[in-house]
């Protein structure tokens, strides 16, 4: 009989959410991780990172202090110890996690874990074999590079060394608008960094609704954000004062952009390499590891789930696979991971957060679509707050009432995601979730009359 009956390799949302539900089930489980509990999530990614845009949140606030009678002077901003705050929030979560995993009994293996079978696994330099009935490879990804910008660590970065920074630079160049970009614009701008964002497809947020990618574009520009979309980097010059970047726009004209630094958020690669995947036979596509969808392998025994499949990757979407397989493997009848109404969110300011089907999206797939929208200058809770910039926009099947969609762009709207979503998932329709009764003042009121809109029977606008 082997030793455990699930190994895992990775300890980030996906691996040790995974391993903690196995062991909750009854499973014997051993996880093996080769840096350190949380994975890139916890350690150098959401979290760190969370932590630094409400410290960002803070700082322009306290820019507006005189519209809230507020009046000091002397403000000075320490980011260094911003940063070292975001690394308290990450040890005290990362011991939380370590308490739990040994509370449920998990088997926690440091090192560097290779397959050596469909049924086995050895950590690499010390000769341990760790024998398993179920492998699950939970490695993650890496921040995806371009040959023209190597990554130095100094004056072009990823994410990691983005978050690592103790002083802001004069200037950064953010290349990828997507949710990573956007939130470090966000981040730098506030504690006075001279941004701008490239992306090369037409708008931010290229796969969120358009008109919320447009009231982004808008807010970035009220606040100082220069944004440059349609722009590609066709070449880039490192010297000791900074980056050169020359960059092609839609007319195809090229100029040069100078910044301090350049930090690259172009996306992932699946972290595959090392794993002794082509030894045993596991099959990898475009770099990820491919998997049907009860996240298995080629390779009877052999699973794999989270960013290294290269899916859907979320920290959230990660947990959600882990939990689905274990209970699939310990018997359970369980839904599969449902990606298409997967909640997704970017936590620059304004917040986006959105599910399900856009605008166009759903036209495209045939539907007849009802949209409700309200703005949230007619909020009252908003305006009290003075934070009255966006709207929620609600995509219904016009046959039906049911929500085929949610997209939201505001302050926390992150938060109010969740009731659309429950609504989504229980059946129910935008008419119900206009029956609601929602308290009064509250930012949650919006999705209320977004709900209502849709039949054109919002009451506040």
């Amino acid at each position: 009989m082997p030793e455990y009956e699930v190994a895992i390799v990775g300890a980030g949302p996906g691996g040790y959410v995974a391993a903690l539900r196995a062991a909750q089930l009854g499973l014997k489980v051993a996880l093996v991780e080769r840096s350190q509990v949380g994975g890139i999530c916890l350690n150098w990614g959401c979290i760190p990172s969370k932590a630094l845009l409400f410290n960002a949140e803070l700082v322009s606030l306290l820019k507006r202090a005189d519209e809230f009678g507020i009046a000091f002077d002397g403000l000075r901003l320490d980011y260094a110890k911003a940063v070292d705050r975001s690394r308290q929030v990450v040890q005290r979560l990362r011991r939380g996690v370590e308490s739990l995993l040994k509370k449920n009994q998990v088997a926690l293996l440091q090192g560097e874990a290779v397959l050596r079978g469909p049924r086995t696994l050895e950590i690499k330099g010390s000769g341990q074999r760790v024998d398993a009935r179920w492998i699950i490879l939970a490695t993650g990804a890496r921040p995806r590079t371009f040959p023209m910008l190597p990554i130095d660590g100094q004056r072009v970065l990823t994410s990691r060394e983005g978050l690592e920074l103790r002083r802001p630079p004069s200037s950064l160049a953010i290349v990828g608008g997507g949710a990573v970009g956007c939130e470090f614009a966000y981040l730098f701008n506030a504690y006075g960094v001279k941004v701008t964002v490239l992306e090369l497809l037409p708008r931010l947020l290229p796969n969120e609704d358009e008109e919320v990618s447009r009231l982004l574009e808008r807010s970035f520009a009220k606040q100082g954000i220069t944004v440059l979309t349609g722009t590609q980097v066709k070449g880039a010059t490192v010297g000791a004062a900074g980056v050169t970047l020359q960059v092609a726009a839609r007319d195809g004209a090229v100029k040069e952009l100078a910044a301090d630094q350049v930090l690259v958020a172009v996306g992932i690669q699946g972290n595959t390499e090392g794993l002794g995947l082509e030894e045993a036979g596991v099959q990898v596509e475009r770099g990820f590891i491919k998997v049907d969808g009860s996240m298995a392998t080629n390779v009877p025994g052999v699973y794999a789930i989270g960013d290294v499949t290269g899916l859907m990757p979320l920290a959230h979407v990660a947990s959600a696979q882990g939990v689905m397989l274990v209970e699939l493997l310990a018997g359970r009848e369980v839904p599969p991971v449902d990606y298409a109404f997967m909640p997704r969110a970017t936590y620059c300011h304004p917040q986006v957060a959105s599910f399900g089907l856009t605008e166009e999206q759903a036209k495209q797939q045939g539907y007849q679509v009802k949209v409700g929208k309200f703005p949230l200058a007619a909020n009252g809770k908003a305006l009290a707050m003075g934070e009255s910039e966006g709207m929620v926009k609600v995509v219904a099947d016009a046959r039906s009432g049911g929500i085929l969609g949610a997209h939201l762009i505001g302050p926390q709207v992150t938060e109010l995601l969740p009731e659309l979503a429950m609504s989504r998932l229980l059946e129910g329709t935008a008419a119900e979730v206009g029956f609601l009764v929602h308290a009064h003042p509250t930012l949650s009121e919006v999705v209320k009359e977004a709900a209502l809109a849709v039949n054109g029977e919002a009451l506040h606008i």
